[in-house]
């Protein structure tokens, strides 16, 4: 989990209990799984018995972060903000012990607070003769944006005073010592030290972990439907699951050592089992369940893999066995409503497919059905000229839907 580290770092943890913070980007009001390594960092941290401090960017989310961004983003209202901070400090609770009769209890703060009542002039005077326009200009995020069609906003080109500016105020009042982050944060970390050494000759330290890639060169946490969110509304605990249980061999071998509390051992030996019978999937599904436990909890997984055991194991049974209780507690399942008088007359399946936009186009799902891809009710569609009726239904309502592996729509009809 570790890209760079300052010089001085690994010392400053051994000598005494150190203050580290971590910023999050309230661009939403869930965080989604990219930001699972920054969280599991603070966890780490306070294991270790350090003090975490996690800072939700109040008034960063108003500028926009240009590191590792081809172009500038929405700003946001004030209001939504606000909520999207909230959502944010709800999750970080989860997962961090803010327990006050603890010395290392982990504490939130928001910068918007220290910038709120901040001058433009207090701020070029106070910070902004601190740092060269020269020192601006080397970092990469800065040279990288500024060299294509672009360009790059002033707004966009103080970010990295401001965040330097988070870390000099955690350190003048909240003794924090050390700033945590992905990669792409390296240039915003040392522009923080580099302040707090030429404003009050202090000493600050800088740590930050790899962006996780994905073995494909796929964008890591996004699937088809969009990215994989924390909130279990946003992304259902069965969904979160599957996420992980698809991972590729290379993928789960690199992620459990990331994204798990196992032991060395215990994954050494996992990947030697996984290597034995990959068919097994042994390394995937004990990330998948350890991972799915830490951010959703026991009940959750339990669900998750009910689900998934619904879907997928048995699916040599047929699904009248299915009641409708299992198909409407059914998690990770696309549920749609379709009109009972075009079942009532008969709708032939391509229509029926195209209509409740099970696929996007008749075209499209004729193509599929040849090839053998659409299952109703767990057979298989055998050609187009199949009719949707009453007699298909199961429970007198019900359709089971499965377009490829992994695709599941309920289909009710009302």
């Amino acid at each position: 989990m570790v890209q760079d580290i300052m010089p001085g770092t690994e010392e400053q943890l051994q000598k005494e209990m150190t203050s580290a913070y971590i910023g999050f980007d309230p661009t939403a009001d869930s965080l989604h799984i990219g930001s699972l390594v920054p969280i599991l960092l603070l966890v780490h941290l306070q294991k270790a018995g350090h003090k975490p401090y996690a800072l939700v960017g109040g008034a960063t989310g108003m500028v926009g972060d240009p590191s590792g961004k081809s172009e500038e983003r929405n700003l946001l209202s004030e209001d939504i903000l606000k909520h999207n901070q909230e959502g944010v400090k709800k999750q970080l609770m989860q997962y961090l012990d803010f327990d006050t009769s603890k010395l290392n209890a982990a504490e939130m703060v928001n910068n918007y607070d220290w910038f709120k009542d901040f001058t433009f002039l207090n701020f070029i005077r106070d910070v902004g003769k601190h740092i060269t326009v020269n020192y601006m200009m080397s970092k990469d995020s800065v040279k990288k944006r500024l060299e294509g069609e672009t360009g790059m906003s002033f707004t966009e080109f103080t970010y990295q005073l401001v965040q330097g500016y988070d870390f000099y105020w955690l350190y003048q009042n909240k003794n924090c010592k050390l700033q945590m982050g992905g990669s792409d944060q390296w240039g915003n970390i040392v522009t923080g030290t580099e302040l707090i050494r030429r404003k009050v000759g202090g000493e600050a330290f800088a740590f930050t972990c790899p962006l996780i890639t994905k073995a494909d060169g796929g964008k890591f946490g996004k699937t088809e439907s969009g990215n994989v969110w924390l909130d279990p509304v946003r992304t259902t605990p069965y969904q979160f699951y599957q996420f992980w249980l698809n991972a590729s061999d290379a993928d789960a071998e690199k992620w459990i050592k990331i994204f798990t509390f196992l032991s060395k051992d215990a994954i050494d030996m996992l990947i030697h089992e996984h290597k034995m019978n990959p068919a097994a999937r042994v390394l995937q599904k004990t990330l998948a369940q350890e991972v799915t436990k830490f951010v959703h909890g026991d009940a959750a997984l339990t669900e998750a893999l009910t689900t998934t055991e619904k879907l997928f194991a048995n699916q040599s049974a047929p699904a009248e066995s299915l009641t409708i209780e299992d198909l409407e507690a059914m998690e990770g399942v696309v549920k749609i409503d379709f009109a009972k008088d075009k079942v009532k007359e008969g709708i032939d399946v391509i229509s029926f497919l195209a209509e409740t936009a099970i696929f996007p186009s008749k075209g499209e799902a004729r193509k599929t059905v040849q090839g053998g891809g659409v299952s109703i009710n767990r057979k298989k569609v055998e050609g187009i000229d199949l009719k949707i009726e009453n007699s298909l239904l199961l429970h007198s309502q019900y359709l089971l839907i499965q377009k490829g592996k992994k695709n599941y729509y309920l289909v009710k009809v009302i």
